[in-house]
């Protein structure tokens, strides 16, 4: 009996113990790991969240940037992190695309993380330079139909978000277009502009500017609902692509088996956060909405992107670079 009765007392101690850890963070920094290189749409939107989470908890938060791999670098290190809440992963869309692209990654995108909350979303915009003949979603389509083949878009990468965004614009319009990869959206903007290319799908961030000074022109934003930056831009399923959803998103993930309590505290300060005034100006003018979700909706949601765009990618025959 001295046996189960040691092992029981044991049990009882860790418990006490992960208790006491839990009511007691964080008491040290955090880490806060962005698959990003510094200065893009993703890194502002850490050290945003940074700054405020730092407020909200008491400790400072160090955004630590691992760019690589498409993003498999830095999300590797979340996913090996012990489970105490001190390493946080500011995932992407990206985290729903790689398991259908990439044959063998070095940790499962559903099964090696907990989801803490959604904290920001950005339509794709769908952009043409403004010489291409079309000013809707259904004349570009008429367009595609009357000539297969012969519109060329254009994306930041094979697997990127925008590729995979036309390639389901493509797969629910019946429409055939020839896809020409840039190393980065940037090139390809510049392509855009200069006629080179015809369409894409990029951020409104990167487009808004170009669109401004009438060098391209925008036929709808790919997400469910309009974007707070810009209201007047109707959604691309309003426009004639009934349920047509693909926006960027944003998503704070730790490694898996984080305990309940500080999973809770984590989402209850990123919930505060993202109501402040000062947080949702600043995301607005970066093209992003605030957007804060609960732990099981933010699961629910991931296992929906990756089925959607593992099927996306099969269809499509995609490949990584």
């Amino acid at each position: 009996m001295m046996r189960p009765l040691a092992t029981l007392c044991s049990m009882a101690l860790l418990c006490c113990v992960t208790t006491a850890h839990a009511q007691d963070y964080p008491n040290r920094p955090l880490r806060f790991v962005v698959p990003y290189p510094p200065g893009g749409a993703t890194d502002i939107i850490a050290r945003t969240l940074s700054q405020k989470l730092y407020e909200e908890l008491g400790q400072q938060v160090i955004v630590d940037n691992r760019p690589g791999g498409g993003q498999i670098l830095g999300t590797d290190i979340v996913a090996k992190a012990p489970p105490n809440g001190y390493a946080i992963l500011l995932a992407s869309v990206t985290h729903g695309i790689n398991p259908g692209l990439i044959a063998k990654l070095p940790y499962d995108s559903l099964r090696d993380f907990t989801p803490i909350s959604m904290v920001a979303t950005s339509p794709n915009v769908l952009v043409t330079n403004a010489r291409l003949p079309v000013k809707t979603v259904k004349e570009l389509i008429s367009l595609a139909k009357t000539h297969p083949g012969q519109l060329n878009y254009a994306s930041s990468g094979n697997g990127s978000g925008g590729h995979l965004a036309m390639e389901l614009f493509r797969s629910m319009t019946g429409t055939v277009m020839t896809h020409v990869p840039y190393k980065g959206a940037g090139p390809a903007l510049t392509d855009l502009i200069a006629g080179q290319v015809q369409l894409m799908f990029t951020s409104p961030l990167a487009a808004l500017p170009h669109v401004r000074t009438g060098k391209l022109r925008v036929l709808g934003v790919g997400s469910s609902k309009r974007t707070e930056a810009a209201p007047e831009l109707v959604t691309i399923s309003e426009a004639g692509v009934p349920g047509f959803d693909a926006p960027l998103w944003y998503a704070i993930l730790g490694p898996a088996g984080l305990p309940d309590d500080i999973v809770a505290k984590l989402n209850t300060s990123f919930k505060s956060i993202l109501t402040m005034r000062d947080v949702r100006e600043r995301f607005s003018s970066n093209g992003v909405d605030s957007s804060w979700s609960t732990p099981t909706e933010l699961a629910t949601h991931m296992g929906r992107e990756v089925e959607k765009w593992r099927k996306v990618i099969q269809a499509a025959g995609i490949r990584p670079d």
